[in-house]
């Protein structure tokens, strides 16, 4: 029995070639030993590949490797191509520019019904997400919400690092979604469907955190009882995300820095050298830099921690973004408990912004949160927000002139708050500017 030709089915299909090349997505297809058939012109023009090189060969030798990542349905153990596969990748062409793609798998299947290979259809977004991006249209990337100019930079920073396995230190106070970052960097690079594993470096006693980060073995120190994976072993292949890294003893440094270095390490009371391919994204609400000045962080760890740093901006630099976070915590809260999504009013959205959120995202989505418990109506009004934000209602709406500041209600002032000239305002029922101004032509003041 002859062997089934994919090639001679198209080829008996004389128009088949003329309709694929006439369309506005790139066409690739192969067979089951990853041999291309067929490329149509947009695909051509998106990869740099012309049919004449291309046809015939290995479709992972022609492209340096999988096209479509590690979604690729051939790199795996699996005997049958997956159906109907439909995901994003980031492609670099001969020129090594890259663009993103969207890319949709049909199995082709042998006249008795058997796979024969497969057809990829893909397009290029690239424009398409910056003209998105320009326009104001996009709104949040992989569960980052944000339109601010500063958050789209971020954005952007994250597609173009993903694909490089350099290490990647992310700087942002707390609450500003350090570890969404770093998921959104795995989530888009190589390795997305390898492991991501977090750990947070500040959250275990000094004790342990050699042994969750590197493994120990069986009698390595008391209630050692089995051999244990740390979290670079765990991370084999894919990304490990080390939150506050800043925490780190120095002993410790050591150690992080010869993986980093040579991408081996031993386990806490053992002899082995393991080695693991990691890559490493780090996270501080610290500065690096200062810690280093101080000597509380080593310098040469420093340098290897901050390949590449991106700094994610607190929430009062990008207060456009108070309303967007708004709707969405307010309706991821409606799908949560099957429920119908409250609305906010005008009133309360501006107490929201004029708020100088020390907690950044997280504070406000707790804010939201105890204004949905707290109202009883479908609108959440002044008086449903946590306190220290409802309180200046009142001062925010109520019209008339600004009250008159002496030197003795503004110490007490500061003095309640806390020496937070932000809190102080609220509390004086004026504007931060008018305190500022007022304490600089009243320097007594502390």
């Amino acid at each position: 029995m002859q062997p089934f030709s994919l090639k001679k089915v198209i080829a008996e299909r004389n128009n088949l070639a003329r309709v694929l090349d006439s369309l506005k997505e790139g066409i690739i297809a192969h067979d089951l030993e990853r041999r291309i058939y067929f490329i149509n012109r947009e695909a051509e023009r998106i990869t740099g590949c012309r049919a004449d090189e291309v046809v015939g060969k290995d479709c992972h030798d022609v492209f340096g490797g999988p096209l479509c990542g590690l979604h690729c349905s051939f790199c795996g153990n699996q005997e049958v191509p997956e159906e109907g596969k439909e995901y994003t990748v980031t492609f670099a062409d001969r020129r090594g520019e890259e663009s993103r793609l969207e890319v949709s798998v049909t199995i082709i299947h042998h006249p008795k019904g058997d796979p024969a290979g497969v057809l990829a259809s893909f397009r290029d977004v690239t424009d398409l997400m910056r003209l998105r991006r320009q326009a104001g249209e996009l709104t949040g990337f992989r569960r980052m919400i944000g339109r601010d100019e500063k958050m789209l930079h971020v954005f952007e920073q994250i597609r173009n690092v993903a694909h490089y396995d350099f290490p990647v230190h992310i700087h942002g106070e707390t609450g500003t979604g350090k570890e969404l970052a770093a998921s959104a960097i795995h989530g888009e690079g190589h390795h997305k469907d390898a492991p991501f594993v977090p750990i947070n470096c500040g959250a275990l006693p000094e004790g342990l955190i050699e042994s969750e980060l590197f493994g120990h073995v069986k009698g390595a120190f008391s209630g050692a009882i089995r051999d244990k994976k740390g979290r670079f072993q765990l991370a084999d292949g894919g990304t490990i995300f080390l939150d506050e890294v800043a925490e780190l003893s120095k002993p410790v440094q050591v150690k992080l820095l010869r993986f980093l270095q040579e991408g081996t390490f031993e386990r806490v009371g053992g002899e082995e050298t393991l080695e693991a391919k990691v890559k490493v994204i780090s996270a501080s609400n610290k500065d690096l830099k200062e810690e280093v000045r101080m000597g509380s962080f080593r310098d040469d760890l420093f340098y290897r921690l901050n390949v590449i740093p991106i700094h994610l901006p607190p929430l009062r630099k990008r207060k456009n973004d108070i309303p967007l976070l708004v709707d969405h915590f307010l309706r991821q809260a409606a799908e949560r408990h099957n429920g119908r999504s409250r609305r906010i009013s005008k009133q309360a959205v501006r107490i929201l912004m004029d708020y100088h959120w020390p907690g950044n995202v997280r504070e406000l989505q707790n804010a939201v949160q105890f204004a949905i418990v707290k109202s009883t109506g479908g609108m959440i009004r002044p008086k449903d927000l946590p306190l220290e934000m409802g309180s200046v209602e009142c001062r925010v709406t109520r019209p008339g002139p600004v009250p008159k500041l002496d030197v003795d209600t503004v110490a007490r002032a500061l003095k309640e708050a806390g020496g937070n000239k932000s809190k102080a305002s609220r509390r004086l029922g004026v504007g931060r500017a008018t305190l500022y101004r007022f304490l600089e032509k009243h320097p007594e003041i502390r």
